[in-house]
């Protein structure tokens, strides 16, 4: 199993992400920051230097001259990375002393504001190499000599990197170790939220295979419950079915005792016998007794196909099926059966329609519906199909009927209300209407017998 598929690795993976944008932001404030750092201590030992140098200007004989001390040129010494270089101007703009080759501050340079002098600071080009300059202006009075002296200090920018290279390593390090330790902790808070899920998934791993009661929700977070209650919904709809197949199984196992047992009871009474027509007696009672159970068990796997077909309904693979042809095609296949049983087969289409549905599940619909009132009809009946506006089928024969009380029964798997049959017929039509959003009802016809309707105007 890859890790990084894993929740806890997904959490891990996108907060290492996004600590690794905040590092890289971070180094580029702190590089950014390290360098206005290692301008504004550089600076202020620039102008510390032209300072010193503007103290030992002295005027002779009308002439500026300057004793350059040793601790201006020494502010440097500690790094030997940057040359230092400077320049003595007097105010008739005769270079004094230095270097007399300095870069001039640009047009428009302002003077400095974070300190009490008339300095400005600028970045330029000396002998190839970048440097950082401070011109400072000195008031020079005595004698014949008044005017503003300006003293240029010059330092390659060697320094002034290497310091913020070496402040930027310092802080990549804290903010790499920092990164790392909010990694960790993540990493640690991130299993202390998913244990829940750890716990849930221990004790869904420790069921049994038939344990389908609902999963307890206490103790655990909120995020969470929602999904621990869609599931206990699933487990519960899925402990339904399983209930109802568990229960038809056994109504099924039930209902096919009853008849295996007579065929085997017949079956073993004409073979005690040695009278020959005793032995036709007993094949004629064991063949119905076996097309009875052939009936019940086609009945039983129409009930499994009606399920199948249900669900397909339900997922969305129904298709526009045309009525009228449709009942037309199953009342043409019913006729002799009709005729055997001297019942009088009619179709009134008072209007044809489609609905969205199985064929396969409908052709069954109209073939039990139309089975159920021929069996139910006395030779010389009547049954009639009926399509009527705006989506309506109905069923009427002119047999005994069913009492009202005994209406809301007559769908239940394997009922019979003393009747021959499998009890299964009705059944098989509620299943199938249920699955169509049909709606199905029982009501006494014009011709005294069942009126079945079902309307499928829901669809």
């Amino acid at each position: 199993m890859n890790r990084w598929k894993s929740l806890r690795g997904r959490l891990l993976s996108r907060l290492a992400l996004v600590l690794g944008i905040l590092l890289a932001l971070g180094s580029i404030n702190a590089y950014w920051s390290a360098r206005s750092a290692a301008d504004v201590a550089y600076d202020r030992s620039l102008l510390s230097s032209a300072r010193a140098i503007a103290e030992s200007l002295f005027d002779e004989d009308g002439a500026l001259y300057v004793d350059v001390p040793y601790i201006a040129l020494d502010n440097f010494a500690y790094d030997i990375s940057g040359r230092l270089y400077y320049q003595v101007i007097s105010p008739a703009g005769r270079s004094v002393s230095g270097y007399e080759d300095l870069p001039a501050p640009p047009d428009g340079t302002p003077v400095t504001r974070d300190y009490p002098a008339l300095a400005r600071f600028y970045d330029s080009t000396y002998r190839g190499a970048d440097v950082r300059v401070v011109s400072l202006l000195q008031p020079v009075s005595g004698g014949t000599l008044q005017g503003m002296a300006e003293i240029r200090v010059a330092e390659t920018r060697g320094a002034r990197e290497g310091m913020a290279h070496s402040l930027l390593r310092h802080s990549l390090v804290s903010l790499g170790l920092l990164s790392l330790s909010a990694l960790l902790l993540s990493w640690l808070a991130v299993n202390a939220a998913l244990a829940p899920l750890r716990r849930l998934r221990e004790q869904v791993a420790a069921r049994r295979s038939d344990d389908l009661s609902p999963i307890a929700t206490e103790g655990l977070q909120r995020e969470v419950r929602p999904l621990v209650k869609s599931i206990n919904h699933f487990t519960g709809r899925l402990r339904e079915n399983f209930e109802r197949q568990r229960d038809f199984i056994a109504e099924a196992s039930h209902e096919l005792r009853t008849p295996l047992s007579a065929l085997k009871a017949r079956i073993e009474l004409g073979l005690r016998s040695s009278d020959p027509r005793d032995w036709q007696q007993a094949l004629r009672e064991a063949q119905g007794s076996t097309d009875r159970t052939i009936g019940l068990a086609n009945r039983l796997l129409s009930m499994a196909r009606i399920e199948r077909g249900a669900r397909a309904v339900a997922e969305g693979s129904a298709e526009r099926v045309a009525m009228q042809p449709l009942v037309q095609e199953i009342a043409m296949a019913m006729v002799p059966l009709a005729r055997e049983q001297q019942i009088e087969l009619a179709l009134e289409v008072e209007t044809g329609f489609h609905i969205w549905g199985e064929p396969t599940l409908l052709q069954e619909l109209l073939a039990n519906l139309i089975d159920n009132a021929l069996g139910h009809t006395p030779a010389g009946g009547h049954v009639i199909l009926r399509l009527r506006s705006p989506r309506v089928l109905e069923v009427e024969d002119s047999g005994p009927g069913i009492p009202e009380a005994s209406r809301s029964r007559v769908f239940e798997k394997f009922y019979r209300d003393g009747g021959a049959g499998s009890g299964l017929g009705l059944s098989i039509v509620g299943e199938i209407c249920q699955a169509h959003r049909g709606q199905i009802s029982l009501h006494e016809g014009s011709l005294g017998g069942l009126l079945v309707r079902v309307d499928f105007e829901r669809q």
